[in-house]
């Protein structure tokens, strides 16, 4: 069955949020009142500064950084949404995927708050709850076609309802927000990379480099960039030293390049879509940290005119990694009467892998 916008049900529910699956400890309360969802707070604690002289994050250190500032999070959340903890109606916590340390500390914390308080405890998905959010700020039927690209992620999915989730297409190899940031560490770029090529590359010529577009012209719908990385280090070796110039030059071609990947594969898994989903195939939801990235959103919201879908992204405080998304997942669960069995839901561990399709397998 097909969930609708306007078939959610006429309840309020308040929900905290824990995310702590990578390098960001976040808590966040969000309210469901008749459908709509309202944030009612979103801290987020980054760890870019512990991590950026590494160019990229460290597993260790992310858990343990974690640990003094969780309960913390939760506290200022709290306060931020004036709501008390004897006002909420749940926790969600991530569960998995992400940095196994993290995310056992995130979820434990919220299994242990939601028992003190006598309320339900949500694991969610990660990956879930990026694909959920786009239907927190706008009103997004149930199918659409989404764009998954993070740091860890790169996927083509339908969302048909929710918990359940048709792959089409994904990453052989390295996800787009990791080949930014490896390519951004080989240039002697800032970490995160995305940002800063994305900046560098408003600077420079896109053309003057070649690098490949791989897979491009396939009938499938997967991606690979590790080819396209290799060969922009190759171009950066012959041009050195590289100027500021000649890196501008490299990101441009860099982001020219993975954009043409972007927007190859999504036509072809649009065409599956609305080839296969009929007249119900309206929306298109981008979802992760590189959909932040506007010059990604200009070209897809040119495809999607094309090909007559409506586009949808989150806005930027939401397409990073963040507690809002995970608190509004635990709200669409409870609305639409999906509360996982308890006993269960504290006996889940933490998981470093868990694709979506695992959640579809169970319906």
């Amino acid at each position: 069955m097909l969930y609708a916008w306007h078939k959610r049900g006429m309840t309020i529910y308040t929900v905290l949020g824990i995310e702590t699956s990578c390098d960001e400890t976040a808590a966040s309360v969000v309210r469901w009142r008749d459908g709509r969802g309202q944030i009612l707070s979103n801290c987020v604690f980054s760890q870019i500064d512990t991590h950026a002289p590494y160019g990229g994050v460290v597993p260790e250190l992310a858990a343990r950084q974690h640990l003094p500032l969780i309960s913390e999070m939760i506290e200022h959340a709290l306060t931020q949404a004036n709501v008390t903890k004897q006002q909420l109606d749940a926790v969600a916590a991530t569960a998995g995927p992400g940095l196994i340390g993290g995310v056992m500390i995130g979820l434990t914390t919220g299994k242990a708050f939601a028992s003190a308080l006598g309320k339900p405890i949500i694991p969610v998905n990660h990956l879930e709850a990026h694909a959920l959010t786009a239907r927190l700020s706008a009103e997004v039927d149930f199918p659409y076609l989404l764009l998954l690209v993070s740091g860890g992620h790169c996927q083509l999915i339908v969302v048909e309802a929710l918990g359940q989730y048709r792959l089409l297409g994904q990453t052989l190899d390295d996800a787009v927000g990791e080949a930014f940031d490896k390519t951004a560490k080989y240039l002697g770029l800032s970490y995160p990379g995305g940002p800063e090529i994305e900046a560098r590359a408003a600077k420079g010529d896109a053309k003057r480099f070649q690098l490949p577009r791989p897979l491009c012209g396939q009938k499938h719908a997967n991606f690979s960039f590790s080819g396209l990385k290799t060969a922009l280090q190759q171009a950066a070796d012959h041009a050195a030293p590289l100027s500021a110039e000649d890196i501008n030059d490299l990101c441009a071609g860099m982001q020219s390049a993975i954009l043409d990947c972007l927007l190859d594969r999504t036509a072809v898994a649009a065409d599956i879509f609305i080839a296969e989903y009929g007249a119900t195939a309206n929306n298109m939801v981008i979802a992760g940290g590189v959909a932040a990235n506007q010059v990604l959103r200009q070209a897809m919201q040119a495809l999607c005119q094309k090909m007559s879908l409506k586009l949808h992204v989150a806005p930027a405080a939401l397409c990073t990694d963040n507690a809002a998304m995970i608190a509004w997942t635990g709200c669409e669960y409870m609305a639409f009467g999906r509360l996982p069995d308890q006993i269960a839901a504290q006996s889940m561990t933490a998981r470093p892998r868990w694709p979506l399709t695992e959640l579809s397998a169970k319906l």
